[in-house]
C-alpha cells in the first residue's frame, strides 16, 4: 500500500491587499505558478498560510478560491488548527463542501495540552471531520508536539492518513517513520525544506516547503533526483540551503513568513501584505531579499 501524498507540497501564502482582503489575483498567479513546476500538492491555511492571524471569513475564502482555481489538478489539503474545537468542525466541513481532499490538524495552542488529552481531543474530533486529516507537529509554535506514544495511539484512526513533522528533528522524524510498518499508507512529510533530500534518503515520502511558493522547481526536481537514486541532486540541495538566508533577515519569528511574501512581491506574483500584528519588510530588508534572489538567479 502507497503513501497517499508524497512529493512537494507547498504550503502557499495567503496573498492579501489589506487588512482582511485576500488578493485574488495574486493568489491565482501564485497557484499557476507553482502548479507549472510540477508539485503534487497544494497546503493552504498552515503556518506559511498566516491561519491563526486570519479571520474565520478569510479563511473560508482562501479555502473556496484555492479549491477554484486548482479545479482538482492536484490535491488540496486545508489547515483546520484551531484553539476552539467547533470552529475547526465548521472549517473541516466548509472545506469538504468546497471540493478538498484533506484536512491538515495540529495540537491546539495557547494552553499546552498533554499527551492523554491530546488523544482525547484527536478522538473526538475524528467523529465529527469529513476528511482525511494530516497531522501536524510543530511544537515550536504550539508548545505541544505529538509525540511517537501517540502517533501510535492514533494510528487506530483509519481517517489520519499520515504526519507532517516541522520539529527540524531528524531523529524524532525517523522515529514516525516506523508507524509505516503499521500503516503503510501514511504520509510522513518534512516541513523544514533543507532537511527534504536527508528526509528522503531516511525514507520520507515528501515535504511540505515554504520555499516552493517562490521556486517550486528546485523542490519538484530535488524531490524526483533523491527518490530516482540515480540523479546528482547537490546542486540543487545548494540553492535551497542558499535560499534560506532570506529568513535571516528580520529579527522576528515572522521573518520566514516576510522573507517568502516579499520575495513574492518581487516577482511580481502577490503583494507581500500581511496579517496583524506583523507588517511587510522595510525597503532596506527588502533589497536584502532581492539582493540574494538576484544571486540565484530567481529574479
Amino acid at each position: 500500500m502507497n503513501a497517499r501524498y508524497s512529493g512537494v507540497i507547498p504550503p502557499i501564502v495567503t496573498p492579501m491587499v489589506a487588512r482582511d482582503q485576500l488578493d485574488f489575483a495574486g493568489l491565482e498567479r501564485l497557484i499557476e505558478h507553482v502548479l507549472a513546476a510540477g508539485v503534487q500538492g497544494i497546503f493552504v491555511l498552515g503556518t506559511t498560510g498566516e491561519a491563526p492571524s486570519l479571520s474565520y471569513a478569510l479563511r473560508r475564502e482562501v479555502i473556496a478560491e484555492t479549491i477554484r482555481i486548482v479545479a482538482s489538478r492536484v490535491p488540496v489539503l486545508v489547515g483546520i488548527t484551531d484553539t476552539a474545537f467547533v470552529e475547526s468542525v465548521r472549517l473541516a466541513k466548509h472545506a469538504a463542501n468546497c471540493g478538498a481532499d484533506a484536512l491538515v490538524l495540529s495540537t491546539p495552542y495557547y494552553f499546552p495540552a498533554g499527551q492523554t488529552e491530546l488523544k482525547y481531543y484527536v478522538d473526538e474530533l475524528m467523529m465529527q471531520l469529513p476528511l482525511p486529516v494530516m497531522l501536524y507537529n510543530i511544537p515550536s509554535l504550539t508548545k505541544v508536539s505529538f509525540e511517537i506514544d501517540t502517533l501510535e495511539y492514533l494510528c487506530r484512526h483509519n481517517q489520519i492518513v499520515g504526519l507532517k513533522d516541522s520539529s527540524g528533528d531528524l531523529e524524532y522524524f525517523s522515529r514516525a517513520l516506523e508507524l509505516k510498518k503499521r500503516r503503510p499508507d501514511w504520509s510522513i512529510l518534512i516541513g523544514p525544506e533543507a532537511l527534504l533530500a536527508q528526509s528522503l534518503v531516511l525514507g520520507g515520502d515528501g515535504g511540505v516547503a515554504g520555499g516552493a511558493n517562490l521556486c517550486p522547481r528546485w523542490f519538484v526536481e530535488l524531490f524526483h533526483a533523491v527518490r530516482s537514486g540515480n540523479t546528482p541532486w547537490e546542486e540543487l540541495q545548494n540553492k535551497i540551503e542558499r535560499l534560506q538566508a532570506i529568513y535571516d533577515i528580520g529579527k522576528y519569528t515572522s521573518r520566514f513568513i516576510k522573507g517568502t511574501k516579499c520575495g513574492l512581491s518581487l516577482m511580481a506574483i502577490c503583494d507581500d501584505f500581511m496579517a496583524d500584528p506583523f507588517h511587510r519588510f522595510r525597503p532596506d530588508d527588502r533589497a536584502r531579499v532581492a539582493a540574494i534572489l538576484r544571486e540565484l538567479e530567481v529574479l
